[in-house]
């Protein structure tokens, strides 16, 4: 079930203290208006009615989608308990078919409800960043870029078209800017035949942390 309760957070501005909502729990069985604002992350968003100043609500929440059989936990603290952890694992392990994610910031917890609504394996993108990011270094970025655009996130962003003719697009930060590479369906499929050759490349059991950095440690 979703739990939603109220805590006092200190404006990023004016420092004055407010009530804010915190989603602790986000079940879009009951709750199916959350998952747009999930989405567009305006559910982590609040207006200072003192200043007007729009802040950021960092805090703990876990995402579940029974439809998908997602579960996503947000943990901007890079700690979980374990025992909390291992619980929910085997309660999802006896529903069965569960994909579980733990990510650090509310960026990827909107990316990773967008791969799911795209119906695109998360383990598979992470690739496709990777290979595109090596090309675009090879044929597209510049010396003096080369640095920050390794260190720059990708974020998958949409799915346009059908088929073979379906076009993912990433986005990325570079030079203070937002952009966007687009990227065809061969390459997500290319990259599905890489990972099925090697099945050592795979996430861990339990509320795994699938990005950049767990892909190079998996590489490496």
């Amino acid at each position: 079930m979703s739990i939603i309760n109220e805590a006092m957070a200190p404006c990023s501005k004016c420092g004055e203290q407010h009530k804010v909502i915190v989603y602790r729990s986000i079940n879009i069985s009951e709750n199916p208006q959350l998952k747009d604002k999930v989405k567009d992350g305006s559910l982590f968003l609040w207006e200072c009615p003192h200043c007007g100043q729009v802040n950021l609500a960092k805090y703990e929440t876990l995402y579940h989608d029974p439809a998908a059989k997602l579960m996503v936990w947000l943990i901007p603290s890079g700690e979980i308990s374990e025992t909390q952890m291992q619980a929910i694992t085997m309660h999802t392990k006896a529903m069965g078919g569960y994909t579980l994610r733990r990510v650090n910031d509310m960026g990827s917890l909107m990316e990773k409800v967008l791969i799911a609504d795209a119906g695109l394996d998360d383990v598979v993108l992470e690739m496709c960043k990777y290979v595109t990011k090596l090309e675009m270094v090879q044929k597209s970025i510049g010396a003096e870029q080369k640095e920050e655009f390794l260190s720059s996130t990708f974020h998958f962003y949409r799915s346009e078209g059908e088929g073979d003719e379906r076009l993912l697009t990433f986005m990325y930060a570079l030079d203070g800017q937002m952009l966007g590479v687009n990227i065809g369906w061969n390459v997500y499929q290319d990259c599905a035949g890489i990972l099925s050759r090697n099945p050592q490349v795979a996430p861990a059991e339990g509320f795994a942390r699938i990005d950049a950095d767990w892909l190079a440690s998996v590489l490496a």
